[in-house]
């Protein structure tokens, strides 16, 4: 699949009598790693639930501008054709309890027919190599969620969206509620994810020091507007804008 650059322009979206993004544009790159910061309610997690559509979930919202998945108009196109070029995950680990290991990751290419006997079985393999849990489970794989530790849990969620080999990877503070090990994993994995495939990886953190260590550009959102945009180092050690500034220095 061609790599597929996500454009966002004049964003604007409204929940109730909210108006939560106002006239948002950015751009994240096909092989880089974008990360979305800003404080708790300025609307980073309603931006990445625009770009796959899952704020058609939300009650009373209301969305007006333009978003690019590739040549894709994703506000028009049909919601399941936007998810399904779209993987997601968010911050608490979401296994299904009632499918094993194995099964958790290889759902999502039966349902869609991408793979089935031995290849499917490669593809499983390689999903959880690329998320960095093939080794502690390899002979678990009848295994059910449950007998996971949140980390690993954790990781089966980013196995179970890398299985599709979506060319955009959403993550909504996937590491938030982790263990320091598989955190350290998890990066790792997103990192190689993007470089490897030429995904296009957009992350939601609150954490300026993993912004740093992970992305290669940066997105600031305060109360709904971008602040700040550009390649991590310059946002990092050149930051524009005052905001940014306090917010890398923890005053926001």
């Amino acid at each position: 699949m061609e790599p597929v650059e996500v454009k966002v322009s004049d964003l604007n979206v409204w929940i109730g009598g909210s108006h939560i993004l106002k006239d948002v544009s950015m751009k994240a790159p096909p092989g880089a790693v974008t990360a979305v910061m800003g404080p708790s309610g300025s609307g980073k997690s309603t931006l990445i639930r625009v770009i796959n559509r899952l704020i058609d979930l939300i009650p009373g919202a209301r969305v007006e501008g333009k978003v690019l998945l590739g040549s894709l108009d994703a506000l028009r196109a049909d919601p399941y054709e936007v998810r399904r070029r779209t993987g997601m995950v968010f911050q608490e680990p979401n296994p299904f309890p009632h499918m094993t290991i194995y099964d958790n990751v290889a759902i999502g290419p039966r349902i869609h027919g991408l793979a089935r006997g031995e290849e499917l079985d490669r593809l499983v393999e390689w999903a959880l190599k690329m998320a960095h849990l093939w080794d502690e489970v390899k002979d678990r794989l009848r295994d059910y969620p449950h007998q996971l530790s949140g980390g690993q849990k954790q990781r089966l969620s980013l196995a179970r969206a890398l299985a599709l080999k979506p060319r955009v990877l959403l993550l909504d503070e996937p590491t938030a509620n982790i263990d320091p090990v598989s955190t350290v994993k998890i990066e790792r994995s997103i990192m190689e994810y993007a470089k490897t495939t030429m995904a296009t990886v957009i992350i939601v953190t609150h954490t300026p020091q993993q912004a740093a260590r992970i992305s290669d550009h940066i997105l600031f959102i305060y109360q709904g507007r971008v602040v700040e945009y550009g390649p991590t180092r310059e946002v990092v050690l050149h930051p524009r804008h005052e905001l940014t500034r306090k917010f890398l220095g923890g005053e926001v």
